[in-house]
């Protein structure tokens, strides 16, 4: 299936009906009818999440929520998960949900909040070593693909379309340079949480070293590099102009990267969220490396994060003339900047939840200001709701996950409040999150199994539960 199929897809779903949908779902109430996966469908059962949803659903007073918590946090593990083992050691395939393909950013973002919880369940922590092999074997078969299938022999159904080097088992071949972000934090957060290093072998310290090399490439210090991307299509955010290399950049230590996490083609190269992600990323694993007694790897991401923070202080910033200083969301080099924020992760608003910046920075507190603003064009304010969209899905739609990542990184009660609240207003019945939902009409919404927003949403009123419980009574 093809992911624009999904896109200005819209559906009226009353929760009845998604209960229909899914045929191991048991008894209902009026208020709260069942809606997950029912035991015997799911694709993977953790104890220790089911103990977290049944504490959850005991404690706090807000019974949506903690119904909307129950269909949600599991949903990757309910739904996208194959695990197996293959040559002796744990291999996890996981699909975004809808689409039958593994992105490096989806997967990664899918298990993040069930880190926490491998202390006490070690089949869960055996899944995640499972993501972390799987998606080194992805790096390693191409460093500029984003999505990958499970049958490595596989051709991509945009195999007549894309004009670049296409290989049996990618699903698709855009390069984003958060593609290679998420696996270093994936694979750190498991290691800062457990202790456990077995996961970072041979095999994944060679796909590290690749990533290394690739960002080094993509500076592009000597030349455009091996990467193009083309594709015959009508919708001009899925291809890249300029022969597939995009428009000119003046090389200054930023990482070009041809697609934002979007999925959608940059405007300016040097797109300035997933180079501070880039940043931070490389930090960790020169910090891991250190610790495997890999030096070189060390000592050269070390040396790559610290060219990336010199020159994103040097040509991240711009001047607002209501916000003051602030991040742009794209530049070239030349002085051109793209002012805007999309939801997708990396984004500007996110920083702080990537550990790229603090949340009390000033110069992050003006730019959330100003992505939270109509200044922002594709920040969307309507009768359901109100938060940022981006391209991928069009005008007036906005993403939930916008709104987690708003409530993620506030530090203001009343903020998070709000965001918990309009979280709980448009999921249109379903008891799920969606990817985008129009402004004015939360029922007219795209993509209804997008597990990515399901658990981001989860790991939100988690936190939520932990440091604010009494927001949620």
């Amino acid at each position: 299936m093809k992911r624009r199929a999904f896109i200005q897809q819209t559906a009226m779903a009353s929760a009845a009906l998604v209960a229909t949908k899914y045929a191991g779902a048991m008894t209902q109430s009026s208020d709260f009818p069942v809606v997950r996966v029912g035991a015997g469908f799911r694709k993977f059962s953790s104890p220790a999440v089911e103990n977290l949803i049944a504490d959850i659903k005991k404690n706090i007073g807000n019974k949506e929520i903690a119904w909307l918590f129950e269909n949600c946090f599991p949903n990757t593990l309910d739904t996208t998960v194959t695990f197996e083992m293959i040559d002796g050691k744990p291999d996890t395939y996981v699909i975004t949900g809808d689409i039958d393909a593994m992105w490096l950013r989806d997967s990664s973002a899918q298990v993040w909040p069930y880190i926490p919880l491998c202390k006490t369940d070690k089949a869960l922590q055996q899944l995640i070593q499972g993501v972390i092999h799987r998606q080194a074997k992805c790096i390693i078969k191409d460093p500029y693909a984003n999505a990958f299938y499970k049958d490595e022999t596989k051709e991509s159904e945009w195999e007549k379309t894309d004009i670049t080097d296409m290989k049996p088992g990618i699903h698709e071949r855009k390069w984003e340079v958060d593609s290679l972000c998420y696996p270093i934090r994936l694979s750190y957060g498991y290691w800062k949480q457990t202790g456990d290093a077995t996961p970072f072998d041979a095999h994944w310290l060679s796909a590290m070293k690749l990533v290394v090399q690739t960002f080094k490439t993509q500076q592009r210090f000597e030349g455009k590099g091996p990467y193009s991307f083309q594709r015959k299509t009508a919708w001009a955010t899925d291809g890249v102009p300029l022969g597939g290399y995009g428009y000119p950049n003046k090389p200054n230590g930023l990482i070009c990267s041809m697609f934002r996490p979007s999925d959608d083609a940059t405007i300016y190269p040097y797109l300035i969220p997933s180079n501070y992600f880039a940043y931070r990323s490389l930090q960790q694993l020169s910090e891991m490396a250190a610790a495997l007694h890999s030096n070189e790897l060390a000592a050269s991401a070390a040396a790559l994060s610290a060219q990336v923070k010199k020159a994103l202080d040097a040509y991240a910033k711009a001047h607002h003339a209501t916000y003051g200083d602030i991040i742009a969301f794209e530049t070239n080099g030349y002085g051109s900047y793209n002012l805007m924020d999309d939801a997708n992760v990396p984004s500007l608003l996110s920083l702080p939840y990537l550990g790229a910046m603090a949340a009390t920075d000033p110069l992050y507190k003006n730019t959330r200001r100003y992505v939270l603003s109509s200044e922002n064009p594709f920040y969307f304010k309507g009768a359901a709701g109100q938060g940022i969209g981006g391209p991928h899905t069009g005008l007036d739609y906005i993403w939930p996950i916008s709104i987690t990542m708003q409530g993620l990184t506030s530090t203001d009660e009343k903020e998070i409040k709000a965001c918990v609240d309009m979280l709980q207003r448009v999921h249109a019945g379903t008891g799920f999150m969606h990817e985008s939902f129009h402004k004015d009409d939360a029922s007219k919404f795209s993509r209804k199994w997008f597990a990515w927003a399901n658990t981001l949403f989860g790991e939100f009123i988690w936190k939520v539960y932990r440091e604010h419980p009494q927001l949620l009574a």
